[in-house]
């Protein structure tokens, strides 16, 4: 069975395709905000606003630093931008002046300063980075923090909140040396510290998972081969919780729209699954090689496929969910998306489209998807043909 999509409207980069990130959608419950980035600036435009046609109103932040140092986040309202940099979080508005910054511990793992500013590694990283000399210090400062881990941080949905996963210790608050990852609940209006929680992982990433409720989060840790916790924290106000999910072998991909569920994928792709947000017990499973046919480029003498969801995917509605196995896929030709009712975790069938496309495949929050054009960025926006 396969269903096929429609091409709803493709989307051009706002920046330099040559020198920007690929555009990120940022889900938020009542708009969905497309990013891009390079390493002077971030920009932000309303996805519905560019679907209606006409001029787009695009917000643009001057990056405090280049891209590669950390992770980046907005506002629901685009006035204000967040970026989690490798020694601190920062808020800035739209003439790039800080309006809020919470230094943390270096995400360098062998770098043990407080930083003050990012000028006591970016230049180092830029201008000594590529020299081979192990014996200057200058390039072996700039060698270490070009590879440096990140965190991450999102708004809540309402705004008035910011979630940020960091390295501990906070400069102002932490008079303990030792303290690794922390959980952050931050004032958005003014970077007050509200509320945090030791987050127990040693983390090369992380990715937040907003949810509907202001009050909760999902969070999901890269720690490289030594698994991808996760992470559900709740603010009741006055108070963090967090618990953890799982056997450090989920990685969240996504909150169902209701805000009742989440899915997640297993460390290794094996597997998808479907949680209740209430105590994230799994509802129900579905396994890749179980459902998921040889694809058609399969050499005939090949006779152990390996087959793997991607780590992206998402909610169509309350009960279809769109995930890809592309990343398996690309050994033998092109990538392929899947159409899963969660309801009984059964497998619908494969998505064929009019073109070739590329990727994995992202949810949009109404229903619509995208994926991305590998040489020119452009977003793709995708229906169901018969929706």
């Amino acid at each position: 069975m396969s269903a096929s999509a429609r091409l709803v409207t493709t989307l051009a980069a706002v920046l330099d395709p040559a020198t920007a990130t690929v555009p990120e959608v940022l889900c938020l419950p009542d708009r969905t905000l497309v990013l891009q980035s390079d390493d002077t600036e971030l920009v932000a435009y309303d996805l519905a606003e560019a679907l209606a046609g006409g001029e787009v109103s695009v917000a643009r932040f001057p990056a405090p630093w280049p891209r590669r140092f950390g992770t980046h986040t907005v506002a629901p309202g685009r006035d204000v931008a967040v970026f989690a940099g490798v020694h601190a979080v920062r808020a800035v508005d739209r003439q790039g002046a800080t309006l809020w910054e919470v230094r943390h511990g270096c995400w360098e793992g062998s770098c043990r300063e407080l930083h003050a500013s990012a000028d006591e590694y970016v230049g180092h990283v830029e201008n000594g980075g590529n020299v081979e000399n192990s014996g200057n210090v200058e390039n072996t400062v700039g060698r270490s923090h070009r590879y440096a881990d990140s965190g991450s941080a999102v708004f809540s949905a309402d705004g008035k909140l910011v979630w940020a996963h960091v390295r501990g210790p906070l400069a102002e608050i932490d008079d303990d040396p030792d303290v690794v990852d922390e959980w952050l609940v931050l004032d958005a209006a003014d970077g007050t510290v509200l509320g945090k929680a030791d987050a127990q992982t040693v983390a090369a990433g992380s990715e937040h998972v907003s949810h509907p409720d202001p009050g909760q989060m999902g969070l999901s840790v890269g720690e490289g081969q030594d698994g991808v916790p996760l992470l559900w924290g709740r603010w009741t106000g006055e108070r963090l919780t967090v618990d953890r999910i799982g056997d450090d072998d989920r990685c969240l991909m996504a909150v169902s729209p209701s805000g009742e569920h989440f899915l997640t994928v297993t460390h290794y792709q094996e597997a998808l699954a479907l949680h209740r947000v209430e105590d994230g017990s799994v509802v129900s499973e579905l396994d890749a090689e179980e459902v998921i046919p040889d694809h058609p480029a399969l050499h005939p003498d090949n006779d152990e496929p390996e087959v793997r969801w991607d780590y992206y995917g998402g909610f169509l509605d309350e009960h279809t969910v769109i995930a890809g196995t592309s990343e398996a896929d690309e050994e033998y030709g092109a990538g392929r998306h899947w159409l899963v009712d969660v309801q009984d975790m059964r497998l619908l069938g494969e998505v064929t489209y009019p073109f070739p496309t590329s990727g994995v495949p992202g949810t949009l929050g109404d229903g619509s998807w995208y994926t991305i054009a590998e040489d020119t960025k452009e977003l793709q926006v995708w229906r169901l043909a018969d929706v």
